[in-house]
């Protein structure tokens, strides 16, 4: 069979075949092979042709020097199209493997509208290069829905982007952000791995109750009275955080934490307005919980040092502007960061936690959800409280583990459970050694 009808099977297997697993190991940044030959053959025809011309090509497979494929064909809109040079990732080209690019053209008279490199095999992760004037780009570097930075000037026009080599633009980011966002180090991420596969070991023996823990004795009890759960005992949300903190001390100290210690007020929070209402309606009541509990672990593992406030809680981000998505469209909008007494906006939660993965590997945060609620008067109370496990598998893909309520649930399905709330994180250090 000649090399010419072996790729045009691929193609068809690729056309025909269902979808399946995408599994790779991305390079380091400085070792994805240089496309910029093919991207200069594509040019004139592709780049720059006349849109009705472009838009009715059909695709088709490139070769690049080392022998690796990339498909390029295009994809529409009603105002745009787009070429996609598509790197080939687990038998197929999805268009958001490393090294892929997606050049944004306009419909109506086929100017260059942006170009998007993809760094990693993420399609939430891209750098992104738009038209500032006649010798420079604007150049965003984006992260789940968020821009870790934005609007950096590059001295290089998006025609000349187009032909340059990949390093020189890849260099062009360098200028203007951390790239160590795209380069996590799979090997990091061991211990959290571990503890997660531990966990979900047990889950299968945990049931839900409401206002459930376990006390320092191992008996099943109420929060708030202390009283023994005699019919079906269980954990709630604040119940199960505790029972995983009492996983990871009690193989080092031998014993798991007294409820009435994490009942009580930590830190600064709330106002001589909330004051008269902390024991009719416990407004802090999550907040105080996930404290204590990071307090009593980084105390433990660390040193009482790190058992402060300032170092428990997580209050910095990275970024300062989101993608809000709606159907077909986006914009783009301001992001407040953290917040005294209330914590991030949960819609920047899925990069808030792809970030700090990058900046503290291995490490488990606690958050308390929370938002103004009745009855009057309103006032913030944290309501609800989850564990997140942010970590890299083995193939370098990011997730999230969440757990809450004695139970695994959908991290990608959380946000959006609680529109309009907000999040304050705290962190923990990890120990693989998982013992409740």
């Amino acid at each position: 069979m000649s090399r010419g009808t072996v790729k045009i099977a691929a193609f068809l297997m690729l056309c025909c075949s269902r979808p399946g697993p995408l599994l790779a190991l991305d390079l380091p940044l400085r070792e994805i092979s240089d496309d910029s030959a093919v991207r200069k053959e594509l040019f004139d025809e592709w780049f720059a042709g006349p849109p009705s011309d472009v838009q009715a090509k059909s695709g088709r497979l490139k070769t690049l020097p080392g022998g690796e494929w990339v498909e390029v064909r295009v994809e529409r809109t009603e105002a745009e199209f787009s070429i996609v040079l598509a790197r080939e990732l687990g038998g197929r080209f999805p268009g958001w493997a490393q090294g892929s690019w997606v050049v944004s053209r306009s419909a109506a008279d086929g100017g260059l509208l942006r170009i998007r490199f993809f760094p990693r095999s993420d399609p939430y992760t891209y750098i992104q290069f738009r038209p500032l004037d006649a010798g420079r780009s604007l150049m965003d570097v984006v992260v789940y829905n968020s821009y870790i930075s934005q609007r950096g000037n590059v001295p290089m026009t998006l025609e000349r982007l187009l032909t340059a080599p990949l390093q020189d633009a890849l260099g062009m980011a360098n200028n203007k952000t951390l790239l160590r966002y795209f380069e996590p180090r799979v090997e990091d991420y061991a211990g959290i791995r571990t503890l997660i596969s531990r966990i979900r070991e047990f889950l299968p023996g945990l049931s839900f109750a409401d206002d459930g823990a376990i006390d320092q004795n191992g008996d099943y009890v109420f929060i708030n009275t202390l009283l023994p759960q005699t019919e079906n005992p269980g954990l709630n949300c604040s119940g199960f955080a505790k029972w995983l903190v009492d996983g990871l001390l009690r193989p080092i100290t031998g014993k798991r934490l007294p409820l009435g210690v994490l009942k009580q007020a930590y830190g600064q929070r709330g106002s001589s307005f909330t004051g008269p209402f902390e024991s009719l309606r416990d407004p802090f009541f999550g907040l105080d919980w996930i404290r204590n509990l990071a307090s009593a672990m980084n105390g433990t593992l660390k040193s009482p040092a790190f058992a402060v406030l300032e170092e428990i809680e997580v209050n910095q981000c990275p970024f300062s502007q989101i993608i809000l998505r709606g159907g077909a469209t986006s914009r783009t909008a301001p992001y407040t960061g953290f917040l005294s007494d209330a914590g991030f906006d949960i819609k920047g939660l899925p990069a808030l936690l792809y970030t700090l993965a990058i900046d503290e590997p291995g490490m488990l945060y606690l958050g308390a959800v929370n938002n103004e609620l009745a009855p009057k008067p309103r006032m913030r109370q944290y309501f609800h409280v989850a564990a997140f496990l942010p970590y890299f598998d083995d193939n370098g893909a990011f997730h999230v583990a969440l757990f809450e309520s004695a139970a695994e649930t959908s991290f990608n399905r959380f946000p959006a459970r609680y529109p309009g709330h907000y999040i304050n994180l705290v962190r923990l250090p990890v120990e693989a050694n998982f013992d409740p």
